[in-house]
């Protein structure tokens, strides 16, 4: 284990920021990285429980207390291998994870969880920026198997399926619509919490791996499924779970109600260097925003206009507020239902719960959204109801939707092949990744839903296994080996 006393004489202490006022000022990332000393002073805090529930807590099942041994000691050579070896993108979850693994780690009892989704960070930094461990060389199969797959999206899921299935010795070419790879990772996640440079690291150790990439290219659309199904031996889709959940209420269709995400890749094709025509812009400047969802995109909303210098930002959450501390009937290591404040939010917002939105109105013109009309909810066994009485109005010029989403997109290649949806809008899968369609499989949010990044990867794993079993015919790519 790591300092037996280490967390009795180590206070728990997180990764510095850059203040506020400075950091809406550009989209560069926020985070100050801790020194080496500092990372193993928090990875000393690591009591090496007898049962660990750390990696119990994470969906990748990484070996938490091994990793943060090997910081302790200075042994980070060691360190990088043990992550990669269940974790392709530790320098992605080591940013915009939500740390479930903290949330399980026994220390948090006490509120005062291991610092792992830092330490994490800090070994993929040593080996992307250091080549510690063999940093980002190639991990090139020792024989080709001379199979071939086809991998339609190039978020987490895509990405991580490819890897493991190309180091599996399988021929994978991917396929992706947008013109960068990446998916949401590239055009959902800001760059002010993820700078795309890391994106383009991974892909180009993956060329090297010998993944082929394709992008512009719309599978189901621009081109046939069935012709690429015919071309290779297996397909999987990777193709998310894209389809936003809208509202239903007067005036949604007056100029200045918008989803969440065409919000969001807009100002991160701008940050690439894109030009974005006048008449499609999307820009909260000078303006009342109003973002309606308190999830991790109306976080990402908020900070993404603060940086384009909104008058106002206003994020109003459905559900009621949630308690400042775990409540009895949330228990360890159950992931806590507590109150939490992002660093967007931290960056000025404010924040409304238990609001519904009533109506959208529009200014003098009868075009242009000038304000929203909501109410007060209340949530009664399990439905949320509206406080008759409690109407009152809010000034917005710009409302973004970021509610969710409800599934895959019906068309495209998935409307094409014909395969089958359960009652959420989901592609249905068995355990392995198969879908009704032979030779066709699924991973990351388009058959488990919209869900978190680590999640996507883990997935994205888990049914690289089942296709390298079905290429086979027998398990020979673990879920857990990098190899």
């Amino acid at each position: 284990m790591a300092d037996p006393r280490g967390f009795l004489t180590v206070e728990r202490a997180t990764s510095r920021e850059r203040p506020a006022v400075d950091r809406i000022q550009d989209y560069e990332e926020f985070v100050v990285e801790p020194s080496d000393d500092e990372v193993r002073a928090q990875a000393s805090r690591c009591m090496d429980c007898g049962i660990p529930f750390c990696h119990h807590g994470c969906p990748l099942g990484n070996v938490i207390p091994e990793f943060n041994d090997l910081v302790y000691r200075g042994r980070m050579a060691e360190a990088v291998r043990v992550l990669h070896a269940t974790n392709n993108f530790p320098e992605i979850t080591g940013r915009i994870c939500p740390a479930p693994c903290e949330a399980s780690c026994v220390l948090e009892i006490d509120h005062a969880a291991v610092t792992i989704k830092n330490v994490e960070r800090a070994i993929a930094r040593a080996a992307i920026e250091d080549g510690v461990g063999g940093g980002l060389e190639p991990v090139v199969p020792v024989s080709r198997t001379g199979k071939t797959v086809a991998i339609v999206g190039s978020g987490p899921a895509g990405l991580a399926a490819a890897q493991q299935l190309a180091r599996a010795g399988h021929a994978v070419t991917v396929f992706e619509r947008d013109a960068g790879l990446g998916g949401l990772l590239r055009y959902g996640i800001p760059d002010f919490k993820m700078e795309k440079g890391i994106i383009d690291s991974r892909v180009e150790q993956m060329r090297g791996e010998g993944v082929a990439f394709l992008t512009g290219v719309a599978i189901g659309e621009t081109h046939s499924a069935a012709d690429v199904l015919a071309r290779f031996d297996v397909l999987v889709l990777c193709v998310g779970a894209r389809v936003p959940r809208d509202i239903q209420v007067p005036g949604r269709d007056l100029e200045g109600v918008t989803f969440a995400m065409d919000f969001l890749a807009q100002q991160n094709r701008r940050v690439a260097g894109a030009v974005v025509p006048a008449a499609s812009e999307i820009l909260a400047t000078g303006k009342h925003v109003v973002v309606i969802g308190g999830g991790d995109t109306g976080s990402d909303c908020v900070g993404t206009s603060n940086r384009q210098h909104a008058t106002s930002v206003s994020q109003l959450e459905l559900m009621p507020e949630p308690p400042l501390v775990r409540m009895p009937e949330n228990p360890w290591p159950a992931w806590p239902l507590v109150l939490r404040t992002s660093s967007s939010q931290a960056e000025g917002c404010e924040r409304g719960f238990s609001v519904m939105t009533k109506a959208f109105v529009a200014d003098a013109s009868g075009k242009r959204l000038a304000k929203i009309v909501a109410a007060r909810a209340e949530l009664t066994r399990g439905t949320i109801r509206e406080i008759p009485g409690t109407d009152f109005d809010i000034p917005c010029d710009l409302a973004l939707l970021a509610m969710g989403f409800t599934g895959a997109e019906r068309g495209g290649v998935v409307g094409e092949l014909g395969l089958a949806l359960d009652t959420r809008g989901n592609v249905v899968t068995e355990g392995s990744g198969a879908t009704n369609v032979p030779r066709v499989f699924a991973a990351g949010d388009a058959s488990r839903g919209q869900s978190l990044v680590v999640w996507a990867i883990a997935d994205g794993r888990r049914v690289a296994a089942g296709v390298d079993a079905y290429l086979r015919g027998s398990v020979q790519l673990r879920v857990t080996s990098s190899c």
